[in-house]
């Protein structure tokens, strides 16, 4: 939608109206920037490990201007959440403390907090600090991937159809689960003599399992007996099974989703057109 579609009598609700467009998915120029930052700071994320190496083939002289990047983008998105948090008393649903509470206890806003507050109290208070913990501060920058669930359509399509898929998904799991088992449990009998290392106990042989069933195949270990052999092709045709069953139920609830929301938008259409 355009950046301001309405007329409003105070500047908390064109801020409102500025950083949560009305359509589901919508994408304003507002939205539409902080989308391209997330995706900068992602960049620069993976530039800064990889100059922050002494056998990278980068010019070591681009660390400043990265890490000046990150803080500038640190400061955009704190000013964000700050105007978004002043503005959501717009919505109903977020009006007086109680409604600001259930704001801030919501994942995409805790996410939104992650993204940047840590950082920020690290450059404000302990400027010159370094330490073991720093990393950890820059991994927190994936967080800043769930700002994009805001406007880009995808995200909110997969989170649904997710929600949709949830049992059916867990039925998946248990059953995954159970196949893990049996199979950790069938080669520890057969091959826990033989060779100890790998399959001496369920707990070892469970490795070899994850990686036999989800098709990976590292071949780090593997049976040497007939039996073991035999066993473990069974387990391997039964692998098939555990990677398409819950990516058929995800497709399926995915399609369905899509195609509930599209239907959704094309009446919110023509209702408009009517009107």
């Amino acid at each position: 939608m355009p950046l301001i579609q309405r007329k409003h009598t105070t500047a908390k609700a064109y801020v409102h109206d500025w950083l949560e467009p009305d359509q589901p998915g919508g994408i304003n120029f507002f939205s539409g920037a902080i989308i391209i930052l997330v995706i900068v700071s992602l960049i620069s994320l993976a530039l800064e490990t990889e100059v922050l190496r002494d056998d990278s083939g980068i010019d070591r002289g681009l660390l400043p201007l990265v890490q000046w990047l990150n803080v500038a983008i640190v400061w955009v998105f704190a000013i964000e959440f700050a105007l978004r948090f002043w503005s959501e008393g717009e919505n109903p649903a977020h009006a007086g403390v109680i409604g600001r509470l259930r704001f801030l206890i919501q994942p995409v806003t805790i996410a939104d907090v992650l993204a940047f507050a840590p950082e920020l109290v690290a450059m404000i208070f302990f400027p010159d600090t370094t330490g073991a913990w720093f990393p950890a501060l820059r991994a927190l920058r994936l967080f800043r991937l769930f700002k994009l669930a805001r406007y880009v359509p995808a995200f909110a399509i997969v989170g649904a159809a997710v929600r949709r898929a949830w049992a059916p998904l867990m039925a998946a799991l248990a059953v995954a689960a159970a196949q893990l088992y049996i199979a950790a449990m069938v080669l520890y009998f057969i091959e826990g003599d033989s060779k100890p290392e790998a399959f001496g106990s369920i707990a070892r042989a469970m490795w070899w399992a994850i990686v036999t069933l989800t098709t990976v195949g590292y071949g780090d270990v593997y049976p040497e007996t007939a039996q073991g052999r035999f066993a473990a092709g069974l387990v391997a045709l039964a692998g098939v099974g555990i990677v398409a069953l819950p990516t058929g139920i995800l497709a399926s609830s995915f399609a369905e989703e899509f195609r509930e929301r599209h239907e959704a938008s094309k009446r919110a259409l023509e209702e408009r057109r009517k009107k």
